[in-house]
């Protein structure tokens, strides 16, 4: 077997091992949810790329533009959330 055909295998077991990491993470902050454990607030600042990516993926033409568009964003965010921070530290 040469070494070629095993990347198509490696690259769809690695696709399968994020996949069910994700799907771990979301059974088990559902479950957290349920219990109380964690703020709802919480959960929804950490949705906010998913949610901005479905919405940019089926409005934009490839979903390739969506990812780039949601990660510029997602900076944009952060950037703002930083600076207001900052802002608030200096003031308080």
């Amino acid at each position: 077997m040469s070494q070629n055909a095993i990347l198509p295998i490696a690259i769809w077991a690695a696709i399968a091992l994020a996949g069910l990491s994700i799907l771990g993470m979301g059974i088990f902050g559902l479950r957290s949810l349920v219990y109380g454990k964690v703020d709802p607030l919480s959960i929804v600042v950490i949705a906010i790329p998913g949610i901005l990516l479905a919405i940019l993926g089926f409005t934009l033409q490839t979903w390739v533009q969506a990812g780039i568009y949601t990660l510029v964003i997602m900076f944009g965010l952060a950037l703002l959330g930083l600076l207001f921070t900052g802002l608030r530290q200096l003031f308080i």
